[in-house]
């Protein structure tokens, strides 16, 4: 049987070990916080874009799950769906149906912004802004100066300028990365334990660092402890020695991120929550506080001797 611990770089006192659901094979015991409300680090609005480089390795649902955990930790968010030809974080977040307007609309004086901004009903603190409708033609003169002036609206509208401004970044590293890329001062790198997500993450991270974005945290995702321990997925200090990123977050593959995915309901919502979903709140907690995790480890409880292994040991 496997534990997978957690634990945040900065020791706190608030902070309570306690144990995820036990599954038939496994279970999973965190570092939970309680008794307070994480501690805003960082000048307000923080603009954040999440990224990978590679498609397919949980971007959108990494910004569904954290936007979404931040609002329910009571910070206003606002996440910008900046994928052009393939939006898709509406449908997870099942407000498709809702998205009448879109940024292209409101560079066109056909709406104002605020009437872009779909909010949430389920956490009226957490709305979502797309740049433009499924296979729609954008202005040839959109690129990073339309979105840089797009966070300065947000930040000066007459509702308040929202704590995080949260940007999905499409797949790729062309021009539409680039405009993503442009108004962000921190990132979040998504990649999966595989070489040729680490080989395009590293890449990315590059460029993030040549325009001028020094914050770089880095989330995990897909991670399994039976392949780790087999020798058959690279671990997840082996991930950071690789990259040299500060770890915002591990999540664990987990079956129900389909399911959400599907039903357009965040895991983070799901009663009881998932393994997946307790790691991405538990990510948007160190989001908040500029955090990160200091050590992942993965312990054995063997039938005969005692044993324990770690990621990357």
């Amino acid at each position: 049987m496997f534990s997978l611990q957690l634990f945040s770089a900065n020791p706190n006192p608030f902070l309570h070990p306690k144990p995820y659901p036990k599954s038939k094979r496994t279970h999973v015991s965190s570092v939970l916080r309680w008794n307070r409300k994480p501690e805003l680090a960082g000048e307000t609005p923080r603009v954040v874009v999440i990224t990978s480089g590679k498609g397919g390795v949980g971007k959108t649902t990494t910004t569904a799950n954290v936007g979404l955990s931040l609002a329910r930790l009571g910070f206003s968010v606002v996440a910008i769906d900046a994928d052009v030809g393939l939006r898709n974080l509406d449908l997870l977040l099942g407000l498709e149906s809702r998205v009448n307007y879109t940024v292209v609309e409101v560079l066109n004086g056909d709406c104002r912004l605020d009437q872009a901004l779909v909010r949430d009903k389920r956490w009226s603190n957490f709305e979502l802004l797309c740049i433009s409708k499924p296979r729609s033609k954008l202005p040839i003169g959109f690129g990073g100066k339309a979105l840089v002036w797009l966070v300065d609206a947000l930040k000066a509208r007459e509702a308040g300028s929202p704590d995080f401004i949260i940007i999905d970044c499409p797949a790729g590293i062309d021009a539409g990365f680039i405009t993503a890329i442009t108004p962000a001062n921190e990132a979040v790198l998504v990649t999966t334990p595989d070489i040729t997500s680490l080989r395009d993450a590293d890449r990315v991270t590059g460029l993030l660092e040549c325009d001028g974005i020094r914050d770089i945290k880095m989330i995990v995702n897909r991670v399994r402890t039976d392949m780790i321990k087999g020798e058959d997925m690279m671990s997840v200090l082996d991930v950071q020695e690789m990259l040299g990123l500060a770890l915002l977050g591990v999540i664990p593959e987990d079956s129900e991120v389909i399911r959400s995915t599907n039903r357009g309901y965040p895991l983070v919502l799901n009663k009881p929550p998932t393994l997946a979903g307790l790691a991405f709140e538990q990510a948007a907690w160190r989001l908040v506080e500029q955090d990160s995790m200091k050590a992942v480890t993965v312990e054995e409880e063997p039938k005969k001797r005692g044993f324990f292994s770690f990621f990357g040991g």
